[in-house]
């Protein structure tokens, strides 16, 4: 079997004309092209503003800018997450808090959302674990409650669904990936979405040193950012939108037989989909039983030719945020058990039977050979 990736990403001579057609028009950096990227991804999620950005996580910063965090403020944040939703916080020089999850859709745990809210919470940001909503209906009704803006991070979820609700349209603002292993991609990219008219007000200013256009030039009224989009990779994004419905189907179907062969392998959990929501399964991730050494699963597969990795991080159990903030392993113990034991294996749209079995089979080889040993 050739090697397996994790994510290979579809691309076709559509984004190739994509390309050219804006090499030939001269305009590379944020034009037209990121203006008709913005609207097609407005109008898949229904919100009122979007804005193309660099990356997600610039897209994360400017939320946190434009809500006005401020130094001493804490900020809670799902704790089972990539480093960037807490960094954010920490560049406005605020106090990321770490919140627990339930290792049953690895998304945040309300109940522990609601207990650590303080006078100084000045901002929740949820993650969508690979993909599915976190119970956003919830969390906005904590937040309302205290009068709390709610930053989704919703890298991994662009056309996943809450009660039927695209995600995106519910909390205050929500930020989306390009990056090669989400549902599209653009290389690097992400958007913010919105339907708050001062916030998209701030972020136009923001995301452009600051700038407001005026008849010839800017005027500079912000200490503002260059976090744009260029029109070359937003082109890559206009090919891709027209493939989207057809990876997340394709996602969706994958990661079913998936499941179906992986249910064979004892005490090995499989992901699951809340009826009230839908999942893109950007990734596909599963709980080894915790007598397994997950690293060492990762070891063997790689060597039969399967690339697998962990799920995601903990935030708590990293030496920064160790060393900061005097975090110790497993205050946050859900997540910490998810850090340690939950494994991404490769989904991706243009695998076959063949690929499903090898992954399936290699996986049940190398947990019944650790159990051995």
């Amino acid at each position: 079997m050739e090697y397996i990736r994790l994510n290979v990403p579809l691309l076709g001579q559509e984004e190739l004309d994509e390309i050219e057609g804006v090499l030939k028009s001269g305009f590379l950096t944020q034009g037209p092209k990121v203006a008709e990227f913005e609207e097609i991804i407005r109008e898949f999620v229904g919100t009122k503003y979007a804005f193309a950005t660099s990356s997600a996580t610039t897209a994360l910063h400017l939320s946190a800018v434009a809500l006005d965090i401020q130094p001493g403020d804490e900020v809670l944040v799902a704790d089972f997450t990539f480093p960037a939703t807490a960094n954010i916080v920490i560049q406005q020089g605020a106090i990321p808090v770490p919140v627990d999850i339930d290792t049953s859709t690895f998304c945040i745990d309300t109940e522990d959302l609601a207990a650590k809210i303080t006078a100084k919470t000045k901002a929740i940001i949820p993650v969508d674990a690979f993909g599915l909503s976190c119970n956003i209906g919830t969390i906005m009704d904590i937040a309302k409650n205290h009068n709390i803006p709610v930053i989704q991070d919703s890298a991994c979820s662009l056309g996943s669904t809450f009660k039927g609700v695209p995600v995106g349209q519910i909390a205050t603002t929500t930020c989306f990936s390009f990056h090669p292993r989400k549902s599209i991609t653009t290389g690097e990219g992400g958007m913010l979405v919105t339907n708050d008219d001062k916030i998209a007000e701030i972020v136009t200013k923001l995301r452009t040193h600051g700038g407001v256009r005026k008849e010839f030039y800017l005027s500079f009224e912000e200490a503002g950012f260059n976090y744009r989009m260029s029109d070359v990779l937003a082109a890559i994004g206009v090919a891709q939108s027209k493939r989207l419905n057809f990876l997340l189907s394709e996602r969706r179907r994958l990661a079913g037989e998936l499941s179906s062969r992986i249910n064979t392998i004892d005490g090995v959990v499989t992901p699951i989909t809340p009826e009230d929501r839908t999942h893109t399964f950007q990734s596909y991730v599963v709980m080894l039983p915790s007598d397994i050494d997950r690293d060492n699963i990762i070891r063997r597969l790689r060597e039969k030719n399967v690339e697998s990795t962990l799920g995601t991080y903990a935030l708590h159990a990293q030496p920064f945020f160790q060393r900061e903030y005097g975090f110790k392993n497993g205050d946050c113990s859900q997540s910490f058990e998810a850090y340690t034991l939950a494994l991404t294996l490769p989904l991706w749209a243009g695998m076959n039977d063949n690929h499903l079995d090898y992954i399936v089979e290699s996986l049940k080889a190398t947990i019944e050979d650790e159990r051995v040993q």
